[in-house]
């Protein structure tokens, strides 16, 4: 086996064998050889950042010259980026710690240009290639990229517990970008469900979907002390919707990266699916709900359900009344009910069409239920039956009262038209959408109850926007015929959505 040898003396080029040295073509041969080798690292790092866009690696650029700049430094005068520079230039938008943890992400990346020990500061091209796998890499480059921000090992594996503590400073970010940046989308984070309990059940959560490749079954202990793979990491990423749409928002709007032009498209980073619009005027400053709630619910919608969410009835507003339940959400679509029962526990379900009045179930299968303390859990349909929901009143045979899941006088969930009591009869499991029982006690009590609507509701808002005149076509005709002005004409009274909006 000959081994070769690549060396430069002053100036000039040779090849050594074990045989002796080579000459003349053989010479040119092999540097054509090796400059091919050479660029095996680049056409890596070209496919890899040609998944983002032109625009997108603009903004980059961008973000990187402005990053260089953050502590003085002139225009191009720095090709790489400092702890100390990104912290200036990230100023308040994100905590240190996260900071700390995006800066170690970005300068562990191997670009594949070149090799070596793990610089003190990162590059364009690890910035590129970092955004490139964390967007749209595949399973083991996405994992990869979230395991340098977790905790790096030698051998790339990552403790349960170190998992654990990255999805609380990960939950904390997000607050704290959202409030810093002033994209709360009308939401208030002073009159909510407490959000460091949110947090602390939404954090549980989202680690309990932390699952190995190999599908052995964990206990919550065994996970904590496990030590995770990036594929395992990867996985999760791609399987847990809500936990990609936090980290993205957090790299997005924390280091101004990857931020969509618009946020009324459903980019990677928008907060289009992420955090609904709530009309600031009619959002009840008491609700049960606060933002992770919001977010934790919103994630699991049907996309044309999570752009905006409007309060339709609550126990606080409206009283204690089925009659005023029922008229706050007969034929105005899909809503999200939710409960909070005298033992503390919050829980509800997702309606995905609009409710009606009668004697049969109603629905399809998007309706889900889910359940937010003492634990944060979806219920998604079983396939078992057909019973997704229920409204019916003033019958003597059928049971009176609103229903989701389950079947008559053993529902998943029910609220009793003898308003202020209802049960969550699921043993062991509720038929419709396989949920545990979801209430403190069997049959409980309202403390509170609310209902939103979820989307907009074409068909409320386009009777809201036309006269009677638009509805009676021969009228309209009868005052043009008598030559009578119709002053109304382009002054139409705002839609109420229209006026929400515009907020």
């Amino acid at each position: 086996m000959v081994s070769l040898v690549y060396f430069r003396v002053e100036g000039s080029t040779s090849i050594q064998s074990g045989t002796g040295a080579w000459k003349g073509q053989k010479r040119q041969g092999f540097r054509t050889l090796f400059a091919k080798m050479g660029n095996g690292g680049s056409a890596v790092y070209e496919k890899r950042i040609s998944r983002l866009l032109p625009e997108e690696q603009a903004q980059i650029s961008d973000a990187f010259d402005k990053m260089t700049e953050a502590t003085g430094a002139e225009k191009g005068s720095r090709k790489s980026v400092s702890l100390e520079m990104l912290k200036a230039y990230v100023s308040e938008a994100l905590p240190e710690a996260m900071i700390i943890r995006l800066f170690n992400g970005i300068r562990r990346t191997n670009t594949e240009i070149k090799s070596g020990a793990i610089s003190e500061e990162f590059t364009k091209e690890q910035l590129n290639v970092y955004t490139s796998d964390l967007y749209r890499g595949h399973v083991d480059q996405r994992g990869r990229a979230l395991l340098q921000i977790i905790a790096i090992t030698e051998d790339n594996q990552v403790q349960g517990s170190q998992v654990q503590q990255f999805i609380d400073d990960l939950i904390g970010a997000l607050l704290h970008v959202l409030q810093f940046r002033k994209l709360l989308n009308g939401w208030n984070l002073k009159h909510s469900f407490d959000s460091v309990s949110g947090g602390i059940a939404l954090s549980a959560h989202l680690l309990s979907k932390l699952k190995p490749i190999d599908k052995r079954v964990l206990t919550e202990d065994q996970m904590v002390e496990f030590m995770w793979q990036a594929s395992d990491i990867g996985d999760w990423v791609y399987r847990i919707p809500l936990l990609s749409t936090f980290l993205l928002a957090v790299f997005s709007h924390g280091l101004s990266v990857m931020v969509p032009d618009s946020e009324t498209s459903y980019s990677l980073g928008s907060l289009s699916n992420l955090l609904p619009k709530c009309p600031s005027k009619a959002a009840p400053c008491d609700s049960v709900l606060g933002l992770l709630v919001v977010m934790f619910i919103n994630s699991h919608l049907p996309q044309e359900a999570q752009r905006r969410w409007q309060p339709y009835f609550s126990t606080r507003a409206h009283g204690e009344s089925f009659s005023q339940l029922c008229a706050q959400i007969i034929g105005r679509g899909p809503t999200i009910l939710i409960v909070k029962d005298t033992g503390g526990n919050i829980f509800g379900g997702f309606a995905s069409q609009a409710w009606e009045m009668k004697p049969q179930f109603q629905g399809d299968s998007t309706c889900f239920l889910f359940s937010i303390v003492p634990r944060m859990e979806v219920y998604m349909y079983s396939g078992y039956n057909d019973h997704y929901m229920y409204l019916n009143s003033g019958q003597q045979t059928l049971p009176n009262g609103l229903g989701m899941g389950g079947q008559h006088n053993y529902f998943g969930l029910w609220i009793d038209s003898d308003f202020g009591q209802g049960h969550s009869k699921a043993k062991p499991r509720c038929t419709t959408y396989n949920s545990r029982q979801l209430s403190s006690t069997e049959n409980f009590k309202i403390d509170v109850l609310e209902v939103w609507g979820v989307g907009y509701n074409k068909e409320t808002d386009e009777k809201s926007k036309k006269s009677i005149l638009d509805a009676d076509p021969d009228a309209r005709a009868l005052l043009d015929m008598a030559g009578v002005t119709r002053h109304s004409d382009g002054l139409r009274e705002k839609a109420k959505d229209e006026e929400e909006d515009g907020d």
